[in-house]
């Protein structure tokens, strides 16, 4: 997928919305920081104490940032916006010498082998059929039994559910403080995208993408995330 193909890209370019990209992830997703140290609990579990992991839409950095905190651990961050990728060089201080930002898409990723993978906050960006190819370049590049563990929105495909689901996405992030003009526009542009799926479609997205054991470790809201293994 390149630039021009994905509508979404526009909004990590602005400077505007990469200079007040922080505060959103925080005020739309319950629990950010406690899925940062769940999802470096999981690598834990099977990673070597010297990993290179991977981590794809890795723009802004707080990912990085919290996995970092595993001295051991070195990155290859991938993300198509370059202005977020300067955003999370600066966000990972003097830790960004331990990661190798790549501007581009998973395509434009090294062969690894890594020994985990990491997705957060992304994947509902990509219809199905991109989603599972981009899984399936992420497994290519892992070696066997490495971790791979993502976390983004679902919605249930019923009119009703999607949108109690969605009403809850808001109160959510007006209770955490984000604008409520923010929230409305955020609200729409959720409820418009014709990507979002369910729960389930994901589980077998990944097991298409040839990921075995995967099993849901967390779910707030529209928010689910997995970790299936290569």
């Amino acid at each position: 997928m390149s630039g021009e193909e994905n509508p979404f890209l526009k909004a990590f370019t602005n400077a505007e919305a990469v200079a007040a990209y922080q505060s959103g992830p925080m005020q739309f997703t319950p629990g950010l920081e406690a899925l940062h140290r769940m999802v470096a609990i999981l690598l834990e579990e099977v990673v070597p104490a010297d990993a290179r992991i991977l981590v794809l839409g890795a723009g802004g950095g707080l990912e990085l940032k919290a996995l970092a905190e595993r001295p051991g651990w070195t990155f290859e961050g991938v993300d198509p916006a370059g202005p977020m990728l300067d955003l999370a060089r600066r966000t990972l201080g003097e830790d960004a010498h331990r990661v190798q930002l790549v501007e581009g898409y998973i395509d434009d990723a090294t062969a690894g082998p890594f020994d985990g993978a990491v997705c957060l906050l992304t994947l509902h960006f990509l219809a199905p059929g991109e989603r599972q190819r981009t899984e399936e370049a992420v497994r290519r590049r892992l070696k066997p039994g490495a971790p791979f563990v993502v976390a983004h929105a679902c919605l249930p495909p019923e009119s009703q559910k999607r949108d109690t689901w969605l009403d809850l996405y808001a109160a959510f992030a007006k209770s955490s403080g984000a604008p409520a003009e923010k929230v409305e526009m955020a609200r729409a542009a959720v409820s418009a995208a014709d990507v979002m799926i369910p729960p389930d479609e994901d589980i077998d997205i990944l097991r298409k993408a040839g990921f075995r054991d995967v099993e849901q470790f967390y779910a707030a809201f529209t928010w689910h995330g997995w970790v299936g293994y290569a």
